[in-house]
């Protein structure tokens, strides 16, 4: 049930404000680092739940003869719903009063019932018709990302909101997204396990491994909400106040006014200019990766082992580790870098360094030279590790701002749509990685023997593509408004309004 309530909140105007630069965190702000890791813990059920429904999927075709093209369509078809339900779950979080947070509920019956479901999902009928299977499936895994969402929208939210601290939310972003690249070191194996001895065969591995990932989601995933308090709860203001008259109102009515207040929200969240160059840049860096992640391959085995697949497997599966690995020494870099340099120009740097790494290809891609495919890993890490650390920091700041223009708090409403465009980049980049391999005239019945046209195409777009894309991301943040000096300025505001006005550091 949502309750709504008024915050007592008056507009003030933060001209002439200090703008110190002070790096210092008070010590009431920082955040116990058992704290960071249980949040991190959190982003390590967030991307293990998304690697193994991706990952295990495989095993509908390989297991049960599922035609390719059904598998594709049903592994993406319930994405676009998450269009409708994360900005509602966002919604719904940020609107929710209750004894125990805006937040916390969800995430602890969100990580029980997303846990059920995914150990339910994976026990798959034998000796059905395929569309049969299609279906049963396809209903499985909508009822999945919805309780996929209770969890992981009100997870994210509730990140933005547990430290104020400029600085301290990077460490606290740092830590979650070093815990939550673990889940990306085992779900490469998940093909594998569920063909160890002691399964059947695979469909009967895919049963057991459901199970494993459900104890660990239940174990896991309810840490968050038990040990991490809510900085705010319900002291804030947000997007549906009730008056005496509208508390006495039908549900029907109650209803209509939620939508009304929801749609509101949603296109108030939209407009604000900061948040829209994060959500560009997002994008743009991400789609940029995605959209060659497995067209790369191609390059591997055609172009520098001369279409020896074995080969290029092996080499490919290297390269990837290394960067995979080099991830985590990046996100401690790019971590201890904001702290000193600012999240934006931080961000710009770790991009451009992923651009060299993308250009790299053009020479370290060489049939005479195979070993030096693993040169380019260590860079391309660069990108990605530097944005999925330094975004939700930023979000985090771009919230306050929100809150100092609208008097509204909407983490959920941000981090749901934000992730919602990450979700678009990638099924975007999937759609189109396939028609650019068209275009560059592959024909896999020529086995090794492409052309050197063909050949040329495939490295160009491998390796300049991303370039192009981080590019115009740094384009888009170069502008990005709210600098150190910004956001403590706009955090004094928010206290002072509030009547909690704490020490801030000098």
């Amino acid at each position: 049930m949502i309750l709504c309530i008024t915050a007592n909140v008056h507009r003030g105007d933060t001209n002439g404000m200090s703008n110190s630069s002070a790096q210092t965190t008070a010590p009431e702000d920082r955040i116990p680092f058992l704290q960071k890791v249980i949040y991190g813990l959190g982003g390590f059920v967030n991307n293990l739940l998304g690697a193994a429904i991706g990952g295990m999927v495989a095993v509908l075709n390989i297991g049960l003869g599922m035609n390719p093209a059904l598998v594709g369509l049903v592994a993406a078809l319930p994405r676009i719903m998450d269009a409708f339900t994360d900005p509602m779950m966002g919604y719904i979080s940020d609107n929710t009063q209750s004894r125990w947070g805006r937040r916390r509920p969800y995430i602890f019956i969100g990580a029980i019932v997303v846990a059920i479901v995914f150990a339910l999902l994976w026990q798959l009928p034998r000796g059905v018709s395929e569309s049969y299977l299609f279906w049963y499936f396809l209903g499985g895994s909508l009822i999945f990302y919805l309780a996929y969402t209770m969890f992981a929208t009100p997870w994210v939210a509730l990140g933005y909101e547990l430290t104020p601290d400029y600085n301290e939310r990077t460490r606290l972003m740092g830590v979650q997204n070093f815990f939550a690249q673990l889940a990306f070191v085992v779900s490469p194996w998940f093909l594998a396990i569920m063909q160890w001895d002691m399964f059947d065969d695979m469909v009967d591995g895919a049963e057991g491994l459901g199970y494993i990932i459900a104890i660990l989601v239940v174990l896991v995933g309810v840490l968050p909400a038990i040990f991490l308090r809510e900085r705010l709860s319900n002291d804030v203001a947000i997007d549906c106040p009730v008056d005496e008259d509208e508390a006495k109102e039908s549900l029907g009515a109650a209803l209509i006014r939620n939508l009304r207040c929801f749609f509101a929200g949603f296109l108030t969240t939209l407009k604000f200019k900061p948040y829209l160059k994060l959500c560009a840049a997002t994008f743009l860096v991400f789609n940029g990766f995605m959209l060659i992640a497995s067209f790369q391959l191609y390059v591997f085995i055609y172009y520098v082992f001369g279409g020896d697949t074995e080969a290029g497997s092996n080499y490919f599966g290297i390269a990837g580790t290394v960067q995979t690995v080099s991830s985590f020494a990046i996100i401690v870099l790019i971590t201890f870098m904001a702290t000193r340099f600012g999240k934006r120009k931080t961000l710009m740097a770790a991009i451009a360094i992923s651009m060299i790494g993308y250009a790299l290809k053009w020479v370290c891609y060489n049939p005479e030279i195979p070993w030096l495919v693993i040169v380019p890993a260590p860079f391309m890490a660069f990108g990605l590790g530097a944005l999925f650390t330094l975004m939700p920091s930023m979000i985090a700041d771009v919230v306050d701002a929100d809150e100092l223009n609208t008097q509204e708090r909407r983490e959920g409403m941000y981090g749901s749509i934000f992730w919602w465009v990450v979700k678009l980049g990638m099924a975007a980049a999937l759609a189109a990685g396939g028609f650019l391999l068209n275009a560059t005239g592959f024909d896999v019945a020529l086995a090794g023997a492409q052309s050197q046209e063909t050949l040329t195409m495939m490295r160009i777009f491998d390796a300049f593509i991303p370039v192009a894309t981080s590019a115009l991301a740094i384009w888009a943040i170069l502008s990005f408004s709210i600098t150190e000096e910004r956001a403590r300025a706009i955090r004094e505001e928010l206290e002072r309004r509030r009547g909690t006005m704490d020490a801030l550091p000098a």
